[in-house]
């Protein structure tokens, strides 16, 4: 199936978002959780710049997304939460506390003005670390921000067989709804999270 895709811009204030009235869906989670290469691996090609470095993405990087006879819509890959590079002062010492601050502030500025639109939810989590507090926080923000939402667990393919049963029972556990796990590598999972993506679509 035919998918078209582009990246539209980087946003900082709500001017910047589209104003079309496409549907929008918000990708969430930890820095290096795999946004990006979520992204590039749905839509097969390279339009979302990845890094190996946590952190990297520091607006809203919007995308328009059509697959398909499908209606387009819009990715919105918003800042990773729980990394923050230091800042140095004058003697090169760094704040541990200083940087999460403005990490933190960065973050939720961006997000309100994105979750301000109603767009669906998709938190993505790492497959390897279930159960973190901070996901757990994530998802309990996102299920009363957004009108739909679902949480999707990358790397996979990272875990042996019996170690992804053992992780997506403790997900299913800790966010009481089915997970999607998913591999930006391999490709497994993406078929089902195109569907779910379709479903999104129809209440963002």
């Amino acid at each position: 199936m035919n998918i078209e895709s582009s990246f539209v811009r980087s946003a900082v204030t709500a001017a910047d978002l589209p104003r079309d009235g496409l549907a929008e869906i918000a990708l969430v989670g930890r820095s290096n959780v795999g946004k990006s290469s979520l992204i590039n691996a749905l839509v097969r090609q390279r339009v979302a710049r990845t890094s190996s470095t946590p952190g990297k993405t520091r607006l809203a990087n919007v995308y328009r997304v059509q697959r398909g006879a499908g209606a387009p819509f819009y990715l919105f890959d918003l800042p990773g939460y729980g990394y923050a590079r230091a800042p140095r002062d004058k003697r090169g010492a760094q704040s541990a506390s200083a940087a999460r601050l403005e990490s933190q502030a960065e973050f939720e500025a961006i997000v309100r003005v994105v979750f301000e639109r109603r767009p669906a939810g998709l938190l993505l989590v790492d497959a390897r670390h279930p159960g973190l507090d901070s996901d757990r926080a994530a998802w309990q923000w996102i299920r009363t921000a957004a009108p739909d939402a679902a949480v999707v667990a990358t790397k996979i393919d990272k875990l042996a067989r019996g170690e992804r049963i053992r992780a997506l029972r403790e997900f299913e556990s800790v966010f009481e709804m089915p997970v999607v796990p998913v591999s930006a590598t391999d490709g497994e999972g993406l078929d089902q999270l195109w569907t779910l993506i379709d479903r999104l679509k129809k209440s963002g």
